[in-house]
């Protein structure tokens, strides 16, 4: 019996998980005669929807909503918890861990493979900025999303109950670097969520809370347009957040965060949000790439000069053929990226049937973002709103694009039942240190003092 052809999927984000279940459809065929198998390797056993962590760091959604489970939805596919070290796609392997090799000290193992859909995504693009490392906050993954909103009530919590004014500044000043999507949305978001939530505190008024935009460039939000970031940026400012355009953070060494213009601002909160890279896994490969780190790829989404080699989204440089300029590739953002699975998964379909292969081609049709409750900017085709309609268009353009019937029912159930009740405005860190209330518990008792030792001397 002849092996079946391997699909090897690497990454279960939106490029990894979209594709591979966009080709269990195209290869139901294959998959049910065992000719051809789909492996996903990941390291998280879900896709996380990042349109919506800023919703669930403001606690809109929760957390369990934002993501996808990868077993449920692909389950024709044979899925390994894992990350992939290196691939060589000369000999047709990737050298892969997983929690059974670490368990079993046996070191990495490699795993074969007749095709390669390469899709590990994107990572933040930290700078060396003195004390990043030590105290900055990303906001990429559900965890960081979550975490950062358990630190902003805590954080309230330190103000309210301190004495010292130094400790009670730096706990209520919140900045966040980098003016792009998440940078904007996620610090909209936890605005309104600390605002509302200070009505809690006896000794906490909204404008005691101090937020600041650090961007570098001229203009925020610049997928909306140039008249909409103006908007979103006279929105943000008369709800008192400090927007710094053309500025940068030069060090937050020692919890203070001091910017280009030369302002010093103590503060326990840092959220870089500057920017992606493509993940490292892309330069541990030996397929070619470009300046910029990503994988160089054809308009049908083959790495080039490659064979048996796919690739889309952040992590690859597709040629943008509705740009008209020679050398143009597609933006890395989520709106490409799932589109262009599906001439992915047709062209892999394709291609082991022996039929012709199609390009990717799709006009960038708008952006929409939102600015906290019922408050939004949108560009889409052509037409610009701002208000309450653009933040009604950004959740019906997202529930429409989140996978599975079951999320978006999930979604829409919890949007719905938000608008009937309260904001939930618990701050769950402990889930952060599971066991620590066991370790206390579990310590053994503290050694008897010595007889006497505390009466007072003769």
């Amino acid at each position: 019996m002849t092996e079946p052809v391997r699909v090897l999927v690497v990454g279960g984000g939106y490029v990894g998980m979209y594709t591979a279940l966009r080709l269990q459809r195209q290869l139901k065929a294959e998959l049910r005669s065992r000719t051809a198998e789909i492996v996903v390797v990941t390291p998280e056993p879900y896709m996380t929807y990042q349109p919506f962590l800023p919703e669930a760091a403001a606690g809109s959604l929760s957390p369990r909503h934002v993501v996808v489970p990868l077993r449920r939805v692909l389950d024709r596919c044979r899925i390994i918890i894992g990350e992939v070290h290196s691939v060589d796609h000369s000999k047709r392997t990737a050298t892969l861990s997983t929690l059974a090799t670490d368990e079993e000290g046996a070191g990495n193992v490699q795993l074969g493979y007749d095709e390669l859909v390469i899709a590990p995504g994107s990572v933040s693009r930290a700078l060396p900025v003195p004390g990043l490392a030590d105290h900055g906050i990303g906001f990429k993954t559900v965890e960081e999303a979550i975490g950062l909103r358990n630190h902003v009530i805590e954080q309230m919590d330190i103000a309210s109950s301190t004495r010292d004014p130094a400790i009670r500044d730096a706990a209520l000043t919140f900045v966040f670097v980098g003016g792009g999507y998440a940078g904007v949305e996620a610090l909209a978001e936890l605005e309104d969520m600390a605002r509302y939530t200070a009505r809690y505190y006896h000794n906490l008024k909204p404008e005691d809370l101090r937020w600041v935009l650090v961007e570098a460039s001229d203009r925020i939000l610049p997928e909306v347009g140039e008249e909409m970031g103006r908007y979103a940026i006279r929105e943000l400012r008369a709800r008192n957040i400090d927007v710094r355009l053309g500025t940068r953070l030069d060090t937050c060494e020692g919890r203070v965060a001091v910017l280009s213009d030369g302002t010093r601002l103590p503060t326990r909160t840092v959220v870089w949000t500057a920017g992606v890279k493509p993940a490292p896994l892309v330069a541990a490969t030996d397929l070619p790439r470009n300046e910029h780190g990503r994988l160089r790829c054809t308009a049908r989404l083959t790495v080039e000069g490659v064979e048996h080699a796919w690739a889309a989204g952040d992590a690859a440089a597709v040629p943008d053929v509705t740009a008209g300029e020679p050398g143009r590739v597609c933006a890395p953002n989520a709106q490409h990226a799932v589109r262009q699975t599906k001439v992915l998964a047709e062209n892999i379909a394709a291609s082991l049937r022996g039929e012709p292969l199609k390009e990717y081609a799709h006009k960038y049709v708008g952006s929409v973002a939102s600015l906290g409750l019922h408050k939004g900017v949108a560009h889409v085709y052509g037409r610009k709103l701002k208000g309450y309609p653009a933040w009604f268009m950004h959740r019906a353009y997202h529930l429409s694009r989140v996978p599975t019937f079951n999320r978006k029912a999930r979604v829409l159930a919890e949007w719905t039942l938000s608008g009937l009740f309260k904001r939930e405005i618990v701050s769950l860190g402990s889930l952060e240190h599971p066991r620590a209330e066991f370790e206390l518990a579990a310590a053994p008792p503290p050694a008897p003092k010595p007889s006497g030792e505390d009466e007072p001397s003769g």
